[in-house]
């Protein structure tokens, strides 16, 4: 009796959302082939670990990245293989966590778990359509895939363009678009403005005085708040977390009262295992409160940096080379000498201020709006209405097991979504703590529909 063909899941995105997800299919299918497609960095690496910088780290403690929810100790125990001087407690650079990805991806695909079943297709996938059993994906380079189910992995979308800047400077030689895709010794020297004063103008500000050391800088953001700074070790045990029926107000003052009592990072940690639950809690309306008052004052209190990347960055601006502000651009021009020239206006302040700078370069984070992104298969499967943009439109709107609701709210058991894609039902699900039981969860939800 002939058997049928093996079951193919498409998953389009090898960074660490739609690496973990192809593993964790491979793991729990001897049978089901994985096409894992990426178009630009090698596969693992995404645009958070292909950096080469050592001075570039990691933002959560080596003891919480595994990349294995049921083995915690997985991470510490590679550096621990090779010689690394690291222990749960300490932050290992990007560019090695990439190389623990790349290593899980050669374990798999290369021993008996995986051997054969895992194809890695260097293409970008430009739009997807209802074909046979299952879906027929178009490639950029003219192919044409099929696949029994397909899972979104399309991580972070590049920066929108900020206010302020109108499309003729953003034309320019003088602006840089997408932070992580330029290199630092590629442009010309002198002082550079920073839009945003996030995590990335952090890597951003690290890499330029790299390249240049004691070059100017200036970032600007609108309240000019800068990520805080880990400190000392986490606590052994934490205080229970907060009941996830709270209201945003409620759980600020939950925050609060246990800040009080135990310091804000434990408070924040201590949140952790609720911040999910709470935000599927809240209505529309309060969760565009809390985009628009306080998510800057809680990004930059939940995503702390490295002690090495703090200290650097303190040394930075303590000299003033490196300058954060608050304030809104009011006009970004190209002037006769290939210098750009800001003018902007301090918050709460009638007067005005300018800067001249050789670059200017994007740091204001992912894109807030799935609708306004340049790509072709979001472009695409919007337009198709097999998919709809969450109710805040910060990502695909989707279930609770992750797969993606079409135009009109039906959700297909074999179009999936994974990672920061699903960020309007998740919202904290940017970090490899979140990422890796979503992977997991989406793999076993996959599996199951193809099931006969």
């Amino acid at each position: 009796m002939q058997h049928p063909p093996a079951p193919v899941i498409a998953v389009i995105g090898a960074g660490f959302s739609g690496v973990m997800t192809a593993l964790n299919i491979l793991r729990r299918s001897p049978e089901v082939k994985v096409i894992l497609f990426e178009r630009r960095t090698p596969v693992g690496l995404g645009a958070a670990y292909a950096t080469h910088n050592p001075g570039h780290r990691l933002n959560v403690r080596a003891g919480n990245m595994s990349a294995w929810p049921d083995q915690p100790g997985h991470f510490v125990a590679w550096l621990r293989g090779r010689n690394f001087a690291l222990g749960p407690a300490d932050f290992a650079t990007r560019a090695d966590y990439g190389r623990y990805l790349q290593s899980l991806v050669a374990e798999i695909a290369e021993g008996p778990e995986g051997a054969g079943r895992l194809v890695v297709t260097p293409d970008a996938v430009v739009g997807i359509e209802p074909g046979g059993d299952g879906w027929r994906l178009r490639c950029a380079m003219g192919n044409a895939v099929t696949a029994h189910a397909v899972v979104l992995a399309l991580g972070n979308p590049p920066p929108a363009l900020p206010p302020g800047i109108d499309t003729t400077f953003a034309a320019s030689h003088a602006y840089v678009a997408d932070p992580w895709r330029w290199n630092a010794a590629e442009l010309p020297p002198g002082p550079v403005m920073l839009i945003g004063t996030g995590l990335t103008m952090v890597d951003l500000a690290l890499s330029l005085n790299d390249a240049q050391h004691g070059r100017p800088m200036l970032a600007l953001s609108r309240r000019g708040l800068a990520p805080l700074e880990h400190d000392g070790a986490p606590p052994l045990t934490l205080p229970a977390p907060p009941a996830n029926d709270l209201s945003p107000l409620q759980a600020f003052a939950w925050l609060r009262r246990t800040a009080a009592e135990h310091g804000w990072r434990t408070a924040i940690d201590a949140t952790r295992p609720m911040t999910q639950a709470l935000w599927r809690g809240w209505s529309a309306a309060q969760k565009q409160a809390f985009l628009r008052h306080a998510r800057p004052f809680w990004e930059i209190h939940r995503h702390r940096l490295a002690p090495q990347v703090a200290r650097r960055i303190a040394a930075m601006r303590a000299t003033g080379q490196l300058t954060l502000a608050a304030g809104k651009i009011r006009k970004l021009t190209l002037e006769p000498d290939g210098f750009a020239l800001c003018r902007w206006r301090g918050r709460g302040e009638q007067g005005g201020y300018a800067f001249r700078a050789a670059s200017v370069i994007n740091c204001t984070g992912p894109t807030g709006d799935i609708l306004a992104s340049t790509d072709p298969l979001i472009q695409d499967l919007v337009k198709r209405g097999l998919a709809r943009p969450d109710p805040l439109r910060l990502g695909f709107d989707v279930d609770e097991s992750g797969r993606v609701r079409d135009v009109s709210g039906q959700a297909s058991p074999t179009l999936l979504a994974v990672g920061p894609a699903t960020r309007g039902a998740s919202w904290e699900i940017t970090a490899v703590p979140d990422i890796r039981g979503q992977t997991v969860a989406v793999a076993d939800t996959v599996l199951a529909a193809l099931r006969p």
